[in-house]
Order: C-alpha cells, then structure tokens, then sequence
C-alpha cells in the first residue's frame, strides 16, 4: 500500500531541520497529549471497572442475591422453609439470620449497628466471609454471649477479643413506668474484615439463639437470603422461592441496587467522554503540525511532484507522517496506562507515604483498597478510538499537500 520511498521520506520528514523548532514541538507536543490521554483512559476505566467489581463482589457476597425479609414478628418454622429452598436447582447456599438494630458502645465510644444473629456454619460458608476473620474462629460465635465486630469498629472502640461490648436495643421490656431499652453486655471473640467500610464499620454478628432472645424472635428469624449459580438471571429463582415462603416479601439484587449500579454506569460513561477530549486536542495539535510542516517543505513537495510524484503519493507521505505520530503516542499511551492500572493500589500506596495525605479514603469511596479491573474490550476501544482520531487529523494537511501547485510553490523559493 506504501511504497518504500514513501515511507523513507516520510520517516525523514519527521526529524525536521534546525528551522522547524516549532513545528517538532508542536508535533512532540501531540505525541505526549496522546500518550497521556490513552494512558488516562486506560487507567480511569480500569478503576471504574475494578470499583464496580468490587463493589458488586462485596454486596453480593454479604447479602445474597435473594433477601427474604418477614414483618416484626419473624417466620416460624423457617427450618422446613430453608430446607425447600435448598433443593431449588440453581440454589448454592441459604442463609437465614435473626437481624436488628442497636446502639453499640464500648470505652466511651457509642454508634449505631446492624446486629445479625447467625449460626456459626453458615455464616462461614458466606463467600465474602470465607478467610474474612482476623482473629478468632467461626466456632467461637458458639459461645453464648459472644460477638463478631469489624475491624474498623474495632479500631474506632478500640476493643479486641476478650473485651466487652454493650449493646442497647431500642426493642426494649414493657414496664409500667413505660418501654425500658434492653441493655447487655456481650464479649468480643473475633474481628472480622471483608474490606469493604460500611459492613467492617457497622455489623456485629452474634449466635442465633441469643439474637433470638434479644429481639424477642423466639424460635423465629425475619430475613433469609439466598444464593444462586447464576446472580445475572436470578429472576428465573424469584418465582419459585415465593411459592415457598408465602407472604414474605421478595427482593433481588438488581432492584435494590438498581439505582446504584446505573449511577456507576452512568458516571462510567461521562468520564470516557470528558476524558475522550484529550486525545482530541492532541489530534488537533497533529493537524497542526502537519499543517505547518507541509507549508515549510513546500519547495520539497513541488520537487517531488516534477520528479513525477503523483498526488496519491504525496497524501500517503504526509498520513504517514502523521499517523507515525498518532500511533507512537498511542503505543506509549498504552504502555502507561497498562503499568498504572496494574499496579494502582501500590502506586496509591506509594504516593501517600511519599506525600503524607490520604488519597483513596475508605469511608467515603467504600472499598478499603483501590481496585483496577483491566479488560480488553476497553483497552481497544481506546486504542481504536485514538488511532482513529490520529488517521482522521492527517487527511486535511495530507490533502492540502497533494493540492499544492509546483509552479507556485518554486517560484517563491
């Protein structure tokens, strides 16, 4: 398609002489703009991907992909109930649990959490739980009165196994003096970490029986959640589980977290846009260049159109040009932004020790780590995108070139 000599005095066009300072920086100016805008591409969308990965991971894994949520007064012979479900196909695990709200205070410290009464076995066959404990061991949660609690309302209570946590239930004990909230004492056996903030915040996690005693359940749960082989089509389970639990209200993973994860997409989306302009300012610099290096080589361009150059041949020789530069400032681009996403989490660690400032906040973004998820069909979208934006921005000072009149052009030489 091009000829050597083409891609010879392409190459050549390339390494300008000491008159055209200029237009090598603006040329290498559209090579970085383009190399860092792949590169940021690449990166934000890896994050992004990475983020709702994780995110989705950690939601799923902690609260099932079904949630069977009863009234106040909880489900009575839930045991049968589970057993059915279990043998649903498609079922990989059922989890029913005792949950309710309290205020927990410890060393002076008091918040408000979600206490889930479980059975020991069960609680360790949770995916996201599965090696979540720091110390202790699920078998200790057998214990009455003993509690699980995240490890980041470990550290803000600072509590640890052996140490005492009170909890206070608004549920409490009718008096004739009106309702006195049921307070007790309960002894921390375990800290766990999923790593996400909301649930190593805000859970604690105690034996079923005792959870029962205390939100006044007894014999009974109010949630049950329940795992699929495929959490994209649990629709298709919906169904079938309702037949089981009649009157028991259903909801699946993708409307409660609907509004969420569309919101994620969303925001995915806008930021390939904004981001998109980068490279095209850089393309924008290419056409630049190219322009004004085809106004500097003038006279060139005229020898070779009377040496019997075609006018073909001089739009292939300045797209060369031109798309060399796109397509080295992609490469590098791509490089980058491959080594950035691969490596985010130890780069953000890096860069906090180097600097002294919190960079990825756990209380805010979720996630204890920054995730980065590189996938393949993003990285040639934008790898597509800039070769694109690159081959684009050479047509026009390619087509002027082939345009420009010999006669003309050496007459003011």
């Amino acid at each position: 398609m091009f000829a050597r000599a083409e891609r010879l005095v392409a190459l050549r066009y390339l390494r300008p002489r000491r008159e055209e300072g200029f237009v090598s920086f603006v040329a290498g100016f559209a090579l970085l703009g383009i190399a860092l805008g792949v590169a940021t591409l690449i990166v934000v969308m890896a994050v992004m991907n990475g983020f709702r990965a994780e995110l989705l991971a950690r939601v799923l894994g902690f609260n099932g992909h079904v949630t069977a949520v009863t009234g106040p007064a909880g489900l009575a012979g839930w045991e049968r109930a589970v057993e059915e479900i279990r043998r649903i196909p498609g079922v990989t695990h059922v989890f029913p649990y005792v949950e309710g709200q309290a205020l927990a205070s410890a060393n002076g410290v008091a918040s408000g959490v979600i206490v889930r009464g479980v059975r020991p076995a069960e609680l360790a066959a949770l995916p996201l739980f599965e090696g979540a404990l720091k110390t202790g061991r699920p078998e200790d949660l057998q214990r009455p009165g003993a509690v699980f609690v995240g490890s980041r309302m470990a550290q803000r209570m600072a509590i640890g196994p052996g140490d005492r946590l009170t909890l206070i239930s608004p549920r409490g004990t009718a008096t004739v003096f009106g309702t006195v909230p049921r307070i007790e004492g309960f002894l921390v056996a375990g800290i766990f970490e999923v790593g996400m903030y909301e649930y190593d915040n805000g859970f604690v996690y105690m034996p079923m029986a005792d959870a029962q005693r205390y939100f006044q359940l007894p014999e009974r749960v109010n949630t049950i959640q329940i795992f699929v082989a495929d959490p994209d089509r649990v629709e298709e389970w919906v169904p079938r589980i309702a037949a089981l639990l009649p009157g028991v209200a259903l909801v699946d993973w993708k409307r409660l977290n609907s509004h969420f994860f569309a919101a994620l997409q969303v925001e995915r989306n806008v930021m390939f846009l904004i981001l998109t302009l980068i490279v095209l300012v850089a393309a924008f610099n290419i056409l630049t260049g190219l322009t004004m290096l085809v106004r500097s080589r003038g006279g060139d361009i005229a020898i070779l159109r009377t040496m019997g150059a075609t006018r073909a041949a001089v739009v292939r020789i300045f797209f060369l040009a031109g798309s060399f530069i796109g397509a080295l400032g992609t490469l590098a681009g791509l490089v980058l932004g491959l080594v950035v996403a691969l490596n985010a989490d130890a780069i953000r660690r890096f860069l906090e020790g180097l600097t002294g400032f919190e960079l990825w906040s756990a209380e805010i973004r979720f996630l204890s780590q920054l995730p980065a998820k590189v996938e393949a069909a993003d990285v040639l979208s934008v790898v597509a995108m800039a070769l694109v934006l690159s081959f684009l921005a050479t047509l026009y000072p390619a087509w002027r070139a082939a345009r420009l009149d010999p006669v003309e052009a050496l007459r003011h030489e």
